[in-house]
């Protein structure tokens, strides 16, 4: 973090304010440890934080330091409504566009409170009279620990602080083993750890006390699993009756599109998520190498992220989907050879 960003981030929390910290749609690890890692910060600042998720996020992340305390606007809407409406200052979390917060766009559209964007996805909007955008950072919850840092040292870290960001970065780097995760993530790591962070404890909450119903769904995804070798791709699909019959929670489907980029040559792997409530199909794009899945999601499904991690979705049934991958596929067979 530059000085001239910390100076625009300390003029602006001047004084004792309501801040309203939102992270997006569907939070996953970065979004929650991130914006509890700000929240617990902010607090010991003497300030009134409150953290609003758009909706629920994934019982694995429940025990985080704080969770208890954030509010959801699907099941609080007023009160998140009079959270915007109190709100001195509006920080966005692990997002760079309101179209990511789902129904909670058109009120934060319409607030003319002055928002922060924390944020490490590509190509950010320009909504904040603040910005700070690090696209090489491994994810949001190491930008607030740098933020902290520059702010106040390392003493500024409480083992609330600490436990939430590395929590972030663990889930945000697959076990700190994808692209992004540098040696100043490592040392941002080790400063988490020597205030507290219990990190083997944090990895069996996240990734070891597994339900059967996501075992089950996991199996289900592998079988269904579809290798394209001479485009380099593989992909897979959840239909709703497959989550249906597999008791599906929220969260349950993390981590399974990594399981193709396993294979042999695979360069480039896929997931698409059926969502009747929604009437859509998610789709979750991973690459290894310079092939950008950034730009595929923009550019075919209504998505975007990292060079190697990005979201999309369709509307439409979950095969035509899939054909709509497999249509554009054959334009990209040198670039995904290329890639290295």
């Amino acid at each position: 973090m530059n000085a001239a960003i910390l100076s625009q981030f300390q003029d602006l929390f001047k004084g004792q304010k309501n801040i309203a910290i939102i992270g997006h749609k569907n939070p996953d690890g970065d979004a929650v440890g991130a914006t509890l890692g700000l929240y617990w910060f902010l607090l010991d600042r003497g300030h009134n934080p409150t953290v609003v998720m758009p909706n629920d996020f994934p019982d694995f992340l429940k025990w985080m330091p704080g969770s208890d305390k954030i509010v959801n606007f699907e099941q609080h809407t007023t009160q998140v409504k009079e959270i915007i409406a109190q709100a001195d200052l509006i920080c966005t979390l692990d997002f760079n566009d309101l179209s990511r917060v789902g129904n909670m766009e058109l009120l934060l559209s319409e607030s003319e409170k002055p928002f922060v964007m924390i944020d490490h996805h590509q190509q950010p909007s320009n909504y904040a009279i603040l910005t700070w955008s690090d696209p090489s950072m491994s994810s949001t919850s190491e930008m607030v620990a740098h933020l902290i840092e520059a702010w106040s040292g390392w003493a500024g870290l409480t083992q609330a602080i600490a436990t939430n960001l590395y929590t972030g970065i663990m889930t945000d780097t697959g076990s700190f083993k994808f692209p992004a995760t540098t040696a100043k993530t490592h040392r941002v790591v080790a400063a988490l750890i020597e205030a507290g962070t219990p990190h083997s404890k944090i990895h069996q909450a996240v990734y070891d006390n597994q339900s059967p119903g996501r075992m089950k769904l996991l199996g289900r995804a592998l079988e269904n699993m579809v290798i394209k070798q001479e485009w380099q791709t593989a992909y897979t699909f959840l239909s709703q009756s497959d989550l249906d019959q597999c008791d599906f929670k929220k969260g349950d489907t993390e981590g399974f599109v990594n399981y193709a980029l396993q294979l042999e040559g695979i360069k480039f792997a896929l997931i698409f998520i059926e969502n009747k409530s929604e009437q859509i199909i998610k789709i979750s794009l991973r690459s290894i190498g310079d092939f950008s899945v950034n730009d595929f999601a923009r550019q075919h499904f209504s998505g975007g992220g990292h060079i190697n991690a990005a979201g999309g979705r369709y509307a439409g049934e979950l095969s035509q989907a899939i054909e709509h991958l497999l249509k554009h596929l054959p334009a990209y067979k040198h670039q995904l050879h290329e890639a290295k």
